[in-house]
């Protein structure tokens, strides 16, 4: 799957899991069908992992310029 933002991701494993629980009632939890819907939820899952990661690194960021700023302001005011 391509990179996307984890809200789309999001939504593509809200759709792949619905597909997997649709085909395991009516196939079987073994059947092909459904395992390659397990496997195909699998990757996207890895892949919302993925962009999360990427996706709150910079918010980490801003966080932490954030506290020093904080730390910094009651210094300056003195």
């Amino acid at each position: 799957m391509e990179s996307y933002n984890p809200s789309e991701i999001l939504n593509a494993i809200k759709v792949k899991r619905a597909m997997m629980i649709n085909c395991a009632n009516k196939k079987g939890f073994t059947s092909e069908e459904t395992i390659k819907y397990s496997q195909e939820l699998d990757v996207l899952i890895n892949e919302y992992q993925r962009a999360a990661q990427q996706f709150s690194r910079p918010n980490e960021e801003v966080r932490f310029a954030f506290n020093q700023m904080v730390m910094i302001w009651p210094k300056v005011f003195v």
